[in-house]
């Protein structure tokens, strides 16, 4: 998974290992992926991985392939708020494009180069990351670069749950809430990680005749 270094990433990582998966810990920094790992109990593996370089991105799908060489899940949770409180009116577009990049073609890029491990997998399951602030029933005003990425990486799982659903392939979009994390907590989220975590989790873990292209908080669809 990306972004496992810290926070919500950390927390799903957490849950999967002691739920018995062999777990990849992705993040930007090498030091800091190793260091997330290390502090994980069961089988778990670092890996560095900056989603918004498409180098990066072909390079760790490589050495995913080649080690372990298959993948049963990918939760893209790598995310920035590059833009945050900045006017939809007096748009910030470098801000905008590093949102992106990183937020909905990271996830892209990533999903579609580790496709060919998780068609290999018997209960193949990728969940997005995303946020009810990309939700167009939630839409409101601000932030322009993030609401439109996760708007973006919310049509991503639509399209392609579309086209993988009879390979068996379930995909679906998580909003954690507004999580206490280095992200939400300045801006007064309460919380708790390990429930925000608990969600994407569900989608992981889903059963073969799960749901998929839906949009879940908590376990419960949200309107697109």
């Amino acid at each position: 998974m990306t972004g496992a270094n810290r926070g919500i990433g950390h927390e799903v990582a957490r849950q999967l290992a002691g739920h018995g998966h062999t777990v990849i810990v992705g993040a930007r920094d090498q030091d800091k992926a190793r260091s997330a790992a290390e502090g994980l109990s069961g089988d778990v593996h670092a890996l560095t991985l900056d989603v918004s370089d498409p180098e990066s991105v072909a390079a760790a799908a490589e050495r995913v392939g080649g080690d372990p060489g298959s993948l049963d899940v990918l939760v893209n949770n790598a995310g920035i708020g590059s833009d945050f409180g900045v006017a939809g009116v007096d748009p910030d577009f470098e801000a905008i494009g590093r949102a992106l990049d990183t937020n909905f073609f990271g996830a892209y890029r990533l999903t579609v180069a580790l496709l060919p491990l998780l068609r290999r997998s018997d209960h193949p399951r990728v969940v997005n990351v995303s946020s009810g602030m990309g939700g167009i029933a939630e839409m409101g005003g601000w932030s322009p670069g993030y609401r439109v990425s996760k708007a973006a990486l919310n049509a991503m799982t639509r399209i392609l749950s579309t086209e993988l659903a009879d390979e068996g392939v379930l995909v679906n979009s998580a909003c954690p809430g507004f999580v206490a994390t280095d992200m939400g907590g300045p801006m007064g989220a309460t919380k708790p990680v390990e429930d925000g975590a608990s969600g994407i989790v569900w989608l992981a873990t889903l059963a073969d005749d799960g749901p998929t292209g839906g949009f879940f908080r908590d376990g419960r669809p949200v309107a697109f």
